[in-house]
């Protein structure tokens, strides 16, 4: 198949206002004839288009009480249209474009399958951000990462000898895709859920990566049964850590002809 002239190329900004954004992500959007911004705060569009005037907002398609579904479609239609047109389209996103934002990845599988070119760059997410802001190393106890309202809905379970991440907490519990806050009952009946694996009394850490320079990433820690009367955004995400050390195998070492003070630690 021949690809068609226009072209659509999603770009990932980074979580901080133009400080994370990589140098190939920038020169797409310098080079774009029309720039659509999913943004978090209206300073950093304004910081776009310092680098292309032509920038349109994809915020007006949200709606409280409007299906969340409805408005993808109509940003996705949006961009579409132009790409039509012959125009070399740039989707600027925050954080990493392909991390929990469907319509990126929904846009490029559209103009793939109408012709045109289309790709995505990789950028700094917030999970990147709280491996720097928290310090935690994935590498030492391990990592397991879930939406909250997914793995409050489904049968999932956790491993709590590692760290457990879970996103968008500030919505957990909400099922009709329509608002963009949650319940203190629901948020108790996901403490709930998560007293399966700790204690109520366990150290959790609620996490927001800063956006702007001016901002300092919030930290807080508080115990489980503390969840439902602090204040949580769409923005938060929940850091619970280890509650056990890592057991070692003892079968899968006598099967290696090893013994537990054969294993380097660190």
């Amino acid at each position: 198949m021949v690809e068609s002239k226009g072209e659509f190329i999603a770009v990932s900004t980074g979580m901080n206002l133009g400080g994370q954004i990589s140098v190939i992500a920038k020169d797409y959007i310098q080079k774009a004839d029309i720039v659509f911004a999913l943004m978090p705060h209206t300073l950093v569009e304004r910081w776009l288009e310092r680098l292309n005037p032509n920038v349109v907002s994809l915020q007006p398609y949200y709606g409280v009480g409007k299906y969340r579904m409805q408005s993808y479609e109509e940003m996705i239609e949006a961009m579409m249209v132009e790409v039509r047109k012959g125009k070399k389209v740039c989707g600027a996103f925050y954080g990493h474009a392909g991390v929990f934002a469907c319509v990126p990845r929904l846009t490029i599988d559209k103009a793939r399958e109408e012709g045109f070119r289309a790709l995505m760059e990789p950028g700094i997410s917030a999970e990147a951000c709280l491996y720097a802001d928290i310090g935690i190393d994935p590498g030492v106890h391990g990592i397991q990462g879930y939406e909250a309202s997914q793995f409050l809905f489904y049968n999932q379970s956790l491993n709590n000898a590692a760290h457990a991440v879970m996103w968008q907490i500030g919505i957990v519990g909400e099922h009709t895709a329509t608002q963009f806050e949650t319940k203190p009952e629901w948020v108790e009946v996901f403490i709930e859920r998560l007293n399966e694996w700790y204690p109520l009394s366990h150290e959790v850490i609620l996490y927001e990566a800063a956006v702007l320079p001016i901002e300092e990433p919030r930290v807080e820690r508080l115990q489980l049964k503390e969840l439902s009367q602090t204040e949580l955004s769409t923005k938060t995400t929940l850091i619970i850590p280890p509650i056990r050390i890592l057991e070692l195998n003892i079968d899968v070492l006598d099967k290696m002809g090893l013994k537990p003070e054969d294993i380097a630690h660190g």
